[in-house]
């Protein structure tokens, strides 16, 4: 009996990871390059970007997510989880909170299309409280993945 609902359990845990790694679509990188990750974003043209004011930063209000282009590289925040990629379109590498440039984590709440619930009630001409969202949310989710 314990062997049965050792390969049963077995048999659920290989499709959960099939289930998870079906959501998540890994393209064929250089290693140079790291690994890429597809997000969701597929814009058949690069969107128009608007200044952020009083910074470097531009952000894409049609894209239906939260991205902005800064310093010649693109940049989304998705799930709780910084992007990054050379072109608007992909391909998206994960970037850890410590390499996102501070010019775009300075950016206000208000021009992040999709903000994560616990900050509409923060100030929309403020920056996002990185330090209590950000850095918890990428470390917690890198420690559920190990």
């Amino acid at each position: 009996m314990a062997t049965h609902m050792t390969k049963r359990c077995f048999a659920c845990m290989l499709m959960v990871v099939a289930t998870m790694l079906a959501r998540v679509s890994v393209p064929a990188t250089s290693a140079h390059a790291g690994v890429s990750v597809g997000i969701g974003i597929n814009l058949p043209a690069p969107p128009p970007l608007v200044p952020v004011p009083d910074t470097a930063v531009t952000y894409a209000p049609t894209v239906s997510t939260s991205y902005f282009f800064y310093g010649g590289r693109y940049y989304t925040f998705v799930g709780g989880v910084w992007y990054a990629s050379p072109g608007y379109n992909g391909p998206w590498v994960l970037v850890t909170p410590a390499r996102v440039p501070s010019p775009i984590l300075a950016v206000p709440v208000r021009y992040y299309r999709v903000p994560p619930p616990e900050w509409h009630a923060w100030r929309h001409d403020e920056p996002p409280h990185w330090e209590r969202h950000a850095v918890r949310q990428y470390t917690r989710g890198h420690e559920e993945r190990r």
